[in-house]
């Protein structure tokens, strides 16, 4: 049985959703497995632990219809600095979507990079509604997905899962907007500030 790299690409790793999915990961997992969170200074320092390991899976928010840059940034060093045996890599991505075919562009972009820099690609789940998820009773869905994931990367193969909550788009609309009033009136923003430009300066 082979040991596992879990590698948080969000750029708010420690508080992250990714770090939540990624001890769900690590509590289903009958491998061992060790936690690295990226950072703008620890590039080389995860190239060089990856030696060690016979598979990565990687954990991130999906940005803007991508690749959070974090993680981008890292892969680029990585393909400058590649360990002796190249692990078996594995996506696990979540987005605020509710349809988590919304990850499919940042997967194929990884499976690019994979064939392209020679790492063999393993297994994949896309979650969607991300955020939202992990707070309802609908967590035991994730669970259930996240433990296939980690017994097919145990078991070296190659598939791919989605869940989100098994709710109507019109529903999941209100719900979320509901939650974004909520915390920009926690925070002193009105949702009529969150409807404008401005909210970004």
């Amino acid at each position: 049985m082979g040991k596992i790299m879990i590698l948080n690409g969000s750029p708010r790793a420690p508080k992250s959703n990714s770090k939540q999915y990624a001890e769900m990961f690590s509590k289903a997992c009958a491998a061992e497995t060790e936690y690295f969170a990226v950072t703008k200074t620890n590039h080389q320092a995860i190239c060089h632990a990856m030696d060690g390991f016979s598979d990565v899976l990687l954990v991130f928010p999906l940005y803007a219809d991508g690749i959070p840059v974090t993680l981008m940034r890292f892969l680029d060093t990585l393909a400058q600095n590649a360990p002796s045996r190249k692990p078996r890599v594995s996506v696990l991505i979540n987005c605020g979507f509710l349809e988590p075919e919304q990850n499919n562009i940042a997967v194929a972009m990884l499976r690019l990079h994979c064939k392209e820099n020679g790492y063999p690609f393993g297994s994949v789940l896309q979650i969607g509604s991300g955020e939202a998820i992990l707070s309802t009773p609908f967590r035991i869905l994730v669970r259930a997905k996240v433990k296939k994931l980690a017994a097919a990367i145990v078991a070296g193969q190659s598939q791919t899962w989605k869940v989100t909550m098994p709710i109507s788009k019109g529903m999941f609309l209100k719900a979320s907007t509901r939650y974004w009033v909520h915390y920009g009136k926690r925070n002193g923003i009105t949702k009529e500030q969150m409807a404008t430009m401005q909210i970004e300066q």
